[in-house]
């Protein structure tokens, strides 16, 4: 991550906050890490509603994988990350665009991957994106239910978080 991104206070959300105020969000260093660190640390803030810190760590992972076979998954689960983050915000529409494109991504991979039961966790995006499709423009989000995904959606059962090292 470049270090100025990383050292741009943010709320909670994510969101930017104006220069010289105070963090209130952790930003995880992701510099040097390997796709599979990389998505374990997002798994982790994906599990605990963390959902932006959650996007940041798949778009290492993604950038980690350029080249690759995974490389469009990991597009697409920071995609993920980041459609949740809109969900969080309360933005439908944001939330709706990158979802769709999380979906697609989702539905390309085999699976399950990377420790993700993926038809399960296409399912459960399709579930929240039927949820929000048909909102008029500038709609507020319907409450939770649980909104959004249950953390046990994303890993087979049995499926460690971390790779065990050999």
């Amino acid at each position: 991550m470049p270090p100025d991104k990383a050292e741009r206070p943010r709320d909670e959300l994510g969101r930017p906050l104006p220069a010289g105020s105070p963090n209130r969000l952790a930003v995880d260093d992701l510099d040097g890490l390997s796709a599979a660190e990389a998505n374990g640390i997002a798994l982790a803030h994906f599990d605990a509603g963390r959902y932006f810190l959650a996007h940041e760590a798949w778009e290492a992972a993604w950038l980690e994988s350029k080249g690759t076979a995974s490389e469009a998954l990991f597009k697409g689960l920071a995609q993920l990350g980041a459609g949740y983050t809109h969900a969080a915000r309360g933005n439908a529409h944001g939330m709706r665009v990158l979802l769709e494109r999380a979906l697609d991504a989702i539905r390309a991979a085999p699976g399950p991957a990377w420790g993700i039961d993926l038809p399960a966790l296409g399912s459960l995006v399709e579930r929240d994106l039927d949820r929000v499709r048909n909102l008029p423009e500038g709609a507020p989000l319907p409450p939770p239910e649980p909104w959004p995904l249950p953390p046990a959606s994303l890993r087979p059962p049995g499926h460690c978080l971390l790779p065990v090292p050999v």
